[in-house]
């Protein structure tokens, strides 16, 4: 069984998010592997324990990307791969397109990554990798099941729950709830020195920069404003429902 899983790097949840200059501050941040990637690797290894096979993770990022994926690696993956480029844009679309030619030399079974990640949130990528690799995929899942070259599996559906069986091939995105992923142990993290580890670029890939030019940009960010002080009203309850409807008109815009 041939598993891969595409992870990213991301800021640690507990970070305090700074702009400067227009742009997220890095200076001083923790970085660590997107919390939902990390149930993706978790159930990887499970699948390899349980039916034998490699763990490949795999990411598109800057150099700073390798200590998540030595991470990856000291949970008990057994290679890794990163693709570091100047050259490739922080786009969906783009990151996808890379992957696609990454996984167009690759024989695999599963495809893991996570249902989106903490920073961007767009949820765009695995999936667009899915549909440029022509093999079914299903979104945020909480349980997946393998056997005889089918799974089972079962998906998060906004509160409900959806049971599916899909063919491998296949790329799945995990949810919370799927299982709980491991530390790593000091044993895992010494034999991760000595795994393969590939570091790759566009040159090594069968994609030009024309081909993966972003299609989407950014045109502001900014911090949500500061929280204000409450407000208490008084008088009768109509004189009050009068002053809320006026205050949600006059200074909050939401009729």
């Amino acid at each position: 069984m041939n598993v891969y899983v595409v992870l990213k790097q991301t800021f640690d949840t507990e970070e305090k998010v700074v702009l400067q200059d227009g742009r997220v501050s890095e200076e001083g941040v923790k970085f660590v592997i997107n919390p939902y990637d990390e149930y993706a690797v978790e159930e990887a290894i499970r699948i390899k324990e349980a039916a034998g096979g490699t763990v490949t993770v795999v990411s598109v990022g800057p150099e700073r990307t390798a200590e998540a994926l030595r991470t990856a690696l000291a949970m008990g993956a057994d290679e890794a791969v990163l693709i570091a480029d100047d050259r490739i844009p922080a786009d969906e679309y783009a990151l996808s397109r890379v992957l696609a030619a990454f996984f167009a030399d690759q024989a695999y079974d599963v495809v893991l990554g996570g249902n989106f990640s903490v920073d961007n949130g767009a949820g765009q990528v695995a999936v667009r990798l899915a549909e440029l690799l022509g093999i079914p995929h299903v979104s945020s899942v909480t349980k997946l099941e393998l056997s005889g070259g089918e799974a089972a599996v079962q998906r998060d559906a906004e509160g409900d729950l959806e049971t599916l069986a899909v063919r491998l091939p296949a790329l799945f995105t995990a949810q919370q709830g799927l299982n709980e992923p491991r530390y790593p142990s000091l044993p895992g993290i010494m034999k991760a020195k000595k795994k393969p580890f590939r570091q790759l670029t566009l040159d090594d890939l069968s994609v030009t920069p024309e081909q993966i030019a972003a299609r989407t940009a950014r045109a502001e960010l900014f911090l949500p404003a500061p929280r204000q002080a409450g407000r208490v009203l008084e008088g009768e309850l109509p004189a009050q429902a009068a002053q809320l409807v006026q205050l949600l008109r006059t200074q909050s815009n939401v009729l």
